[in-house]
């Protein structure tokens, strides 16, 4: 398969992968906050009941377990991508 239809099928496996990422890190992090002692809804930026450490820690948390979970995503599936058509999905 040549790198511009290996690129070209990527695109839908990587929009699909984008989505279910999302969804998983989106569960993942409610149930580390919820474990962590929290309410069981992260703070918005503008609860105003919420102190500005709180805000910012469940933002800091939240980015870095989306940033972990789509690139563990986004790599297994260029893995896969590999294996099924022989190039990395560039």
């Amino acid at each position: 398969m040549s790198g511009k239809v290996s690129k070209l099928a990527y695109k839908p496996v990587g929009l699909l992968l984008g989505i279910g990422a999302g969804t998983l890190a989106g569960f993942v992090f409610k149930e580390i906050w919820r474990l962590a002692g929290h309410d069981n809804d992260a703070p918005n930026a503008t609860d105003e009941d919420r102190g500005w450490g709180e805000i910012l820690a469940a933002a800091a948390l939240q980015g870095a377990i989306f940033a972990l979970v789509k690139a563990a995503v986004d790599r297994g599936g260029a893995v896969g991508v590999r294996k099924l058509t022989g190039q990395w999905p560039s």
